[in-house]
């Protein structure tokens, strides 16, 4: 066994579970040079996984059959014996097939018939971690590990990089939240994230530093902006890279069902983490956060979950 390939170009945060996959892989193939393709936004990110040897980018979109001919040339002459398609796409399906990959596994849907090794895409069902769904994956290869956990390397170097680009020293009373969430329907009132904030900066005497991407910054300019002086708004600002170790130096993230949950999973930070309970697969079933000390909230209509629900969570966090 010489080289692994493994695929997930869709956002960071689904990228993000198929760490443990990972570390199965290493773990029943010790040795091998395992390669990931990911979507370019998420490559910094994903050079710090442990287990990624070496990191592509391709981008999540629809390419041209020159550009198509062209990429699995290049990932035939890295000569991978195995392949693993996390997230099932038809370009995706048919670069392992002209690759010539010997050892193609993903799900059988989506021009799955170019794989050699498949199971059904039951997914949408939500009965399972998504974290689990990638290991059974892994498992058509024969790996597997009893370590589920999630990890990157973010070290002291790069919480110190974030501190000297915002002006900030290092305290233990730094807090995020992560208002926002790519799917309306799973979105919390925003009104609600601003009582929360201003409540933990005035209450507490919490730093409170609020995050997001520049999607939301174009959104929502300054919404969390000017509330107080202990609350820094960092929507838009971060690289993925500096917002693990903002996450790192927080002592808890409050947040919606969205992405970096995962990565505050990642760096050890605990997650308060507001849910719909009655969307099938887009449950905490499915994408709760993973480790010690995470909170989950869910309701079928979310204006059941109260701000002063939150507040008492994020308080009872705070004293662990």
């Amino acid at each position: 066994m010489a080289k692994i390939l493994a695929i997930r170009t869709d956002r960071f945060g689904e990228f993000l579970l198929i760490i443990p996959a990972l570390r199965a892989l290493k773990e029943k193939f010790p040795g091998v040079f395992l390669s990931l393709i990911v979507n370019p936004h998420v490559k910094e990110l994903a050079q710090h996984v442990e287990f990624a040897d070496e990191v592509i980018p391709w981008e999540n979109r629809r390419h041209s059959l020159r550009e198509l001919w062209d990429f699995s040339r290049l990932l035939k002459k890295k000569g991978f014996a195995i392949c693993l398609i996390f997230n099932p796409a038809k370009e995706l399906h048919l670069l392992s097939f002209l690759a010539g990959i010997p050892m193609r596994i993903g799900y059988g849907r989506k021009w799955g018939i170019l794989l050699t090794h498949k199971k059904a895409d039951e997914k949408q069902d939500g009965d399972k971690h998504e974290i689990e769904y990638n290991l059974e994956l892994a498992g058509l290869a024969g790996a597997e590990t009893k370590d589920h956990s999630l990890s990157l390397n973010i070290g002291d170097d790069a919480m110190a990089a974030f501190l000297e680009k915002f002006s900030l020293r290092a305290v233990d009373k730094f807090i995020a939240i992560h208002p926002w969430t790519s799917d309306p329907l799973k979105q919390w009132e925003l009104e609600n994230f601003r009582e929360l904030a201003q409540r933990a900066e005035r209450e507490l005497d919490l730093e409170v530093f609020v995050i997001g991407g520049k999607e939301e910054a174009q959104k929502f300019p300054r919404y969390f902006a000017d509330l107080g002086e202990g609350i820094l708004d960092l929507t838009g600002k971060t690289s993925l890279c500096e917002l693990a170790a903002l996450l790192k130096l927080s002592r808890v993230l409050v947040s919606a069902d969205s992405g970096p949950v995962h990565l505050a999973s990642c760096v050890g930070t605990p997650a308060i983490v507001i849910f719909r309970s009655d969307l099938p697969g887009k449950t905490s079933v499915r994408w709760g956060p993973r480790g010690c000390g995470n909170v989950v909230l869910e309701a079928p209509d979310l204006g059941r979950i109260t701000v002063e629900e939150v507040w008492e969570k994020l308080k009872g966090a705070l004293k662990k």
